[in-house]
């Protein structure tokens, strides 16, 4: 039973068809609502239909322009409460920021704290994500978080391609723990990239490739793929050490300039990421596979609202 009147879902400009997918499987209409600049570049949001006691989601990644993705979620999430919404959850798909996860090295900030806390004074009342890059990001809330992974939906799309002796790469260490859980859905081995990064700003250096890869067809697996730089490194350090072939697979495609040069010119055979970003790439027709989470979130949305678990969706 519904803990709130009528659902409703809006969403800014990052990612519309996202929205729309998701609205689709809840079989209800995207809600109306405008969001725009003016000449000053002053953004300007109006939700044009009543949602006073309703439960609202607003969908907003923190995609590229970040800041005036962010910027928009926060002033939709403020029209909301200031039209009287039963509650608001914020639902961001790509965590901006989330890479900015703690102080690793003097006079920095922790960003992802900081838009933790735009959120919540924006008048947020619990978050609705998926595959942070770093766990740590729930606590930096205090309000609820619903923090959904992508697993599943990886696993079915190799478990359907029957792979023989298929090993799951870490791209890193730090990655490894998901790696490992991707693993054992798939029944396969676990191997991981040593790397380093000499300084903040350069590529990192791949060291080392820990387990057995000869032979095999590599999953090479992290949380996103930015330039695209650690990734394809790591297929150049597997194909070095005799892997048949290398598949790169994330849940947040990025993809920033330059990104799709690299992987063109690399060993990796395909590359496959789901639609929490938006992913335009004419150029990896053929090597670019991209999985929808409009399901997920719907079912995770459905659930929310009508007080259900959303952690029994993944046991």
């Amino acid at each position: 039973m519904a803990l709130f009147e009528e659902l409703k879902i809006f969403t800014g400009n990052s990612h519309p068809q996202l929205a729309e997918d998701i609205c689709q499987y809840l079989n209800i209409p995207l809600g109306h609502s405008e969001t725009f600049k003016f000449a000053n570049d002053n953004t300007f949001v109006r939700i044009q239909e009543n949602i006073r006691q309703r439960d609202v989601f607003v969908i907003q990644p923190g995609i590229d322009p970040v800041n005036d993705s962010i910027m928009e979620l926060l002033i939709m999430i403020d029209a909301a409460k200031r039209a009287s919404a039963g509650r608001i959850t914020a639902v961001i798909p790509y965590y901006g920021y989330g890479r900015t996860d703690k102080k690793d090295q003097p006079r920095v900030p922790i960003t992802a704290r900081l838009i933790a806390d735009l959120i919540t004074v924006a008048g947020a009342d619990r978050l609705l994500t998926i595959d942070l890059h770093a766990a740590q990001i729930q606590g930096f809330f205090n309000i609820p978080v619903d923090e959904l992974t992508a697993m599943p939906i990886l696993t079915e799309y190799f478990s359907e391609k029957n792979i023989d002796d298929l090993v799951v790469v870490a791209v890193d260490v730090g990655i490894s723990k998901r790696a490992r859980d991707l693993a054992e859905r798939l029944g396969a081995p676990l191997a991981i990239v040593e790397k380093r990064r000499v300084s903040f700003q350069s590529a990192p250096q791949t060291l080392n490739v820990i387990g057995d890869v000869a032979g095999k067809t590599a999953v090479l697996f992290d949380d996103e793929i930015d330039s695209g730089s650690s990734t394809v490194n790591a297929a150049n350090a597997l194909r070095d050490r005799g892997t048949k072939a290398v598949y790169a697979v994330c849940t947040h495609g990025v993809l920033s300039a330059g990104s799709t040069e690299r992987i063109l010119d690399s060993d990796i055979r395909e590359l496959v990421v789901t639609d929490t970003i938006p992913v335009f790439q004419p150029e990896l027709d053929g090597r670019l596979t991209v999985l929808s989470v409009a399901q997920l979130f719907g079912e995770a949305i459905h659930r929310i609202h009508n007080g259900l678990s959303v952690g029994s969706m993944f046991e």
